[in-house]
């Protein structure tokens, strides 16, 4: 399903610009591009865009510098941040300013059009969630009587009784929905960015084994990383992953950290 979209791609390389636009071109997004990060707050102050692919690395602005401009302006637009090498003390920064997801450099296109693609279907159920949520209170003011406990919750999918279908992955009190790329712990709805819905998948398949760092950047991106860039790229995800799940990501009970090999996750 391709649920359409006005892309905007900031990067000062003018040769993946012109790739990664014809790539989104082809699968049927609008796409506009800047060469620098002022020329892109511009256009972001000027048009709507559903999504933006951002460079981290330019020479009149930082990607990081653009991400924070951006998210206090428009904090419900997702950024994809992309940069050649991987750098943990960016991609956390990354993470605290408000990106969506983060992508290593060379772009594979099949991986671009799946990530826009799971963006914008999660931003049009957001949008719809939030719709419902409207219509629900405005319900509610009319029927003060009702109780908020008893309006049904359209959002939620609850997994089928014995959890056999391919559909729902389940690890105790964690189900994975891997057709709408959900995570739901309890009863609680948990919000990942793509890439990291493909760690933590990679981590439930496998668990509670440990999974070393290039096992789980190859199954959840498809990069072949040496063990150092694996590391540095696991920690970005196990990261993300640890602040929503955790009770206290500084005290992880639930993603382990077998150190100077990888992680394992444990789910009562």
């Amino acid at each position: 399903m391709n649920p359409g979209g006005h892309i905007l791609i900031i990067d000062d390389e003018a040769s993946l610009r012109q790739t990664l636009a014809r790539i989104l071109q082809r699968a049927g997004f609008e796409v506009t591009t800047a060469a620098s990060g002022k020329e892109g707050l511009a256009l972001v102050s000027e048009h709507p865009f559903d999504l933006l692919y951002l460079d981290i690395r330019m020479p009149d602005m930082s990607g990081l510098e653009v991400l924070k401009i951006i998210h206090e302006k428009f904090p419900e637009l997702p950024v994809i941040l992309f940069t050649a090498q991987p750098d943990l003390k960016s991609a956390v920064e990354a993470l605290r300013l408000g990106a969506t997801d983060y992508l290593l450099k060379p772009l594979k296109p099949q991986a671009v059009i799946d990530r826009t693609q799971t963006i914008l279907v999660n931003q049009q159920t957001e949008w719809r969630k939030r719709e419902l949520q409207r219509q629900i209170d405005a319900l509610q003011g009319e029927l003060g009587a009702l109780k908020s406990d008893n309006v049904p919750q359209p959002d939620l999918i609850s997994p089928p009784a014995g959890g056999s279908d391919d559909r729902f992955l389940k690890r105790g009190v964690l189900t994975l929905d891997m057709h709408i790329r959900r995570v739901t712990m309890k009863d609680r709805v948990i919000n990942l960015p793509p890439t990291s819905f493909d760690y933590l998948l990679v981590l439930a398949r496998h668990a509670p084994s440990v999974v070393d760092y290039q096992t789980l950047v190859s199954e959840a991106q498809g990069y072949e990383a040496d063990r150092r860039e694996a590391q540095e790229l696991t920690k970005w995800h196990i990261h993300h992953i640890r602040q929503a799940i955790e009770p206290d990501k500084h005290n992880p009970i639930h993603v382990i950290n077998v150190r100077g090999t990888g992680y394992r996750l444990v789910i009562g």
